[in-house]
């Protein structure tokens, strides 16, 4: 006892309780969360600190490293009051193709994955933007993965409506979070997408097309989305759909490089077809695609890394000197250290406060 100068207060009946010792090893730093740092050896991710996995990313590494699995968020570590457009989100492309998600048809799926966690993990550690393609599929719109704008029983993830719910979940449970869709939108029944928006409460924190800015002016304050409760931002191809049903059609809003393998030639940023050229400056908001033509698991941890920063600079002068606010990637958890995680803080801290990372932005940093 002596050697604790708290120790009377703990004692009952002369008795040091398993508590107390208990307490006093936290207070004594011999217990608690592990301390880990990025690149040091594991075993589980029990080993690792908070915000950071376990992860074998051979062939590069020679065993298990613990690495990032979690973004920063700008809202907090900053503050939220400035426009929407001035802060990065981390995108999942594909947010719906999920490693070993069951089939909802009773049909085997035979298509590829694009992701390994849940809707609801994507959102928990930081992911803000989720890419799903939507189809017309048994009288109602799925998430499925196809060709020729049509879904079929092998190519069939689940019903949007599944998804959307656990959209609603997190919004529901994180009021100062906003989160964008982005829309590959195969749907043509009439009022398709609305139904499903409705059924799900999503309407509720639906972001009006009115709001939105043209001429490539700044986006609301977050600040002020987040009090209106307005923090839902919906992206759609289908152009009639921002006139029939309220939902903004992207290439109003939004330029974006080519997708795939054209989009990770080092040193070229091009516009994919689609987009208004990149530095087109009457679209307010930049998205960066950064995944091959076909998703390798296996690989995609050694494309999270200089690849990924050196493309963020060479999109941001393909831009019209503008950093990236979207930074979208298949598997984003894997990485040989921070991946797409640091890569969203560099953007953040570029756009925040012109540092490297946005952990430099906070008040007292160096």
């Amino acid at each position: 006892h002596g050697r604790f100068p708290w120790h009377t207060s703990f004692q009952m009946g002369g008795t040091f309780t398993a508590a107390a010792a208990a307490l006093v090893l936290v207070m004594a730093g011999l217990l608690g969360a592990a301390t880990a740092n990025i690149g040091d050896k594991c075993s589980t991710s029990a080993d690792c600190g908070a915000g950071q996995w376990c992860f074998d990313c051979e062939p590069e590494l020679a065993g298990s490293h613990c690495v990032r699995s979690a973004a920063t968020n700008p809202f907090q570590l900053v503050n939220n009051s400035l426009p929407f457009n001035k802060y990065a989100y981390l995108t999942t492309h594909n947010s719906f193709a999920i490693v070993g998600e069951p089939s909802h048809t009773g049909i085997p799926r035979i298509t590829f994955d694009n992701q390994e966690d849940t809707v609801t993990d994507q959102l928990n550690n930081g992911v803000r933007a989720l890419m799903l393609d939507t189809y017309d599929f048994k009288g109602d719109v799925w998430l499925c993965h196809s060709s020729g704008g049509k879904c079929n029983d092998f190519t069939a993830f689940e019903p949007a409506l599944d998804t959307f719910k656990e959209i609603e979940a997190f919004l529901s449970a994180n009021p100062s979070e906003i989160v964008t869709l982005i829309l590959e939108d195969y749907v043509n029944a009439p009022n398709g997408l609305t139904n499903v928006f409705n059924a799900s409460g999503l309407q509720k924190y639906w972001f009006p097309v009115s709001k939105m800015p043209q001429n490539g002016q700044d986006w609301p304050l977050v600040s002020d989305m987040v009090t209106s409760n307005q923090r839902l931002l919906v992206f759609t191809s289908a152009r009639s759909k921002q006139v029939t049903e309220g939902i903004a059609y992207q290439w109003n809003f939004m330029v974006e490089n080519n997708y795939g393998d054209d989009g990770m030639d080092a040193g070229e940023c091009s516009n994919r077809a689609e987009s208004a050229p990149l530095n087109d400056k009457t679209k307010s908001l930049v998205l960066m695609n950064y995944f091959p033509s076909v998703p390798v698991k296996l690989t995609a941890c050694l494309q999270h890394n200089k690849g990924l920063t050196d493309m963020a600079s060479t999109c941001y002068s393909a831009a019209g000197n503008r950093w990236a606010n979207f930074i979208a990637v298949d598997y984003y958890k894997r990485s040989e250290g921070g991946g797409a995680f640091q890569a969203t803080d560099l953007l953040n801290g570029m756009l925040l406060c012109g540092c490297q990372d946005v952990k430099a932005c906070q008040q007292g940093s160096s």
